[in-house]
């Protein structure tokens, strides 16, 4: 029997001659170096961008065989995609790490530990589904009230301790009440409305994702605050949850295509909308790309709808501005910490630091470096610990040197991430960590703008 072509596995491809294409496209010029923070790190080539798209070439030219050997420098990249601004070519690495990951997955899977298969197995069936969720949310609430949590994490690894003792207050019934009582259903079961304050101006949706709607409900109650508070009916299908990121970063396709389709088809049946407004920088990316991801599907249509009309909360409200409310002052001085896929992967870089400085009383401190990854990328900080907080370490040292008292982020990662690093850095009750839409909602209070 004649031998496969190089880079097929058996009659089948090991990746699609697109990412064969794309790859062959890096001339490697090594612009990418100083902005990959793992490279930083190590100084070594497999830990690039550069590095891995030979990885990636290798695997598709059948010169690399699929296993550990080809996986390791692919884990270790955090798919914080600062590459992508810094290539004169404008490579997709993003885009190239995903089918990468997703080819490898068959191969790598059954070689992981069976904690770790078991762990993202049940991680990513949660954050799937919203009740399991809003269930292991409530449980965190209570083990924090008994005081249960602080004296389990006194057995876990160092920076899980970290972590465990630094997550924010898991909503609690009175809270989750709150956020009801704010609903009004849509006719037919299509899911509910926040009617706009005064005048409405325009009729958006919003996205409540998963982790910002089991652990963040503070945030989404904020961000649906300012939208009505601006003059936005905000409407919210029934079915949407969490976007996919997380899968399809990590290399579950399948699974985030199909969680991409349950979104694209809960938007749709709700009726024409201006825009679809998100507070997580990762998920408003990753929702970007529907068009491309679910092409070929039934709901490719609806996909691509969504994606054009995807909006950071901080971009659609410098598009379209305040309306008749007013921000009041909030005294204090802040630094923001971006996220990098609202910066990298929608390139919304001046819109939250313009809002800020819009605040009367706010103080805006940029810290060096503003740009660089915090290290937490989805789940990278429970999978690659050592790097992540080598790179949590060099990001408190900076937001350390402004002398702010609030960092402020635009993602859910970010702020579990941040509220980890002011524990570790020894900031508690000095720093705190606070979402735009919490700052934003405050100030629209102070101004009598927002009814909250």
């Amino acid at each position: 029997m004649a031998a496969p072509e190089p880079g097929t596995r058996g009659a089948e491809p090991f990746l699609p001659p697109e990412v064969q294409d794309e790859a062959l496209r890096c001339v490697r010029c090594g612009f990418c170096l100083q902005s990959c923070p793992t490279y930083r790190q190590t100084g070594i080539e497999t830990a690039s961008p550069r590095g891995r798209i030979a990885v990636i070439l290798a695997l598709a030219e059948g010169r690399l065989s699929p296993g550990p050997e080809a996986a390791g420098p692919l884990d270790l990249c955090l798919g914080c995609r600062a590459c992508e601004v810094a290539c004169p070519s404008g490579i997709r690495y993003g885009w190239l790490l995903e089918s990468a990951r997703a080819a490898l997955e068959p191969a790598v899977a059954p070689r992981r530990p069976w904690p770790v298969r078991l762990g993202r197995r049940l991680g990513f069936a949660l954050v799937a589904r919203p009740r399991w969720l809003r269930g292991l949310a409530a449980l965190l609430a209570a083990t924090q009230k008994t005081g249960l949590l602080r004296a389990a994490a006194a057995l876990l690894p160092r920076h899980l301790r970290e972590m465990a003792l630094a997550l924010p207050p898991a909503p609690t019934p009175a809270l989750r009440r709150q956020w009801r009582r704010l609903l009004e259903p849509l006719p037919g079961g299509q899911g509910w409305r926040i009617p706009a304050v005064g005048t409405r101006r325009y009729r958006v949706g919003f996205f409540p994702g998963c982790v910002m709607d089991a652990l963040f409900l503070s945030v989404n109650l904020a961000t649906v605050r300012v939208l009505a508070a601006t003059g936005c009916e905000v409407v919210i299908p029934a079915g949407a949850g969490c976007c996919g990121a997380l899968h399809v970063h990590a290399g579950l396709r399948e699974e985030g295509i199909a969680l991409a389709r349950q979104n694209a088809a809960a938007f749709a049946r709700v009726g024409p909308l201006d825009a679809v407004i998100q507070n997580a920088g990762g998920c408003g990316a990753h929702v970007q790309e529907y068009g491309r991801l679910l092409a070929g599907t039934p709901e490719a249509e609806a996909g691509a709808a969504l994606a054009r009309l995807s909006r950071d909360l901080s971009r659609w409200l410098v598009e379209v501005g305040l309306g008749a409310a007013r921000l009041g002052p909030v005294p204090g001085k802040v630094t923001y910490q971006p996220s990098c896929h609202l910066e990298n992967g929608q390139g919304v870089r001046a819109e939250p630091r313009q809002l800020l400085r819009a605040i009367p009383g706010l103080e805006l401190v940029e810290m060096a470096d503003a740009d660089r990854c915090c290290g937490s990328a989805g789940i990278y900080n429970l999978t690659q610990p050592a790097m992540a907080m080598a790179l949590l370490d060099e990001k408190m040292a900076r937001v350390r040197a402004t002398g702010a008292e609030t960092v402020v982020v635009t993602n859910p990662g970010c702020h579990l991430q941040m509220l980890a690093g002011v524990h570790r850095a020894g900031l508690a009750g000095r720093v705190r960590v606070r979402h735009l839409a919490e700052v934003l909602a405050g100030a629209l209070a102070a101004g009598n703008g927002a009814g909250a």
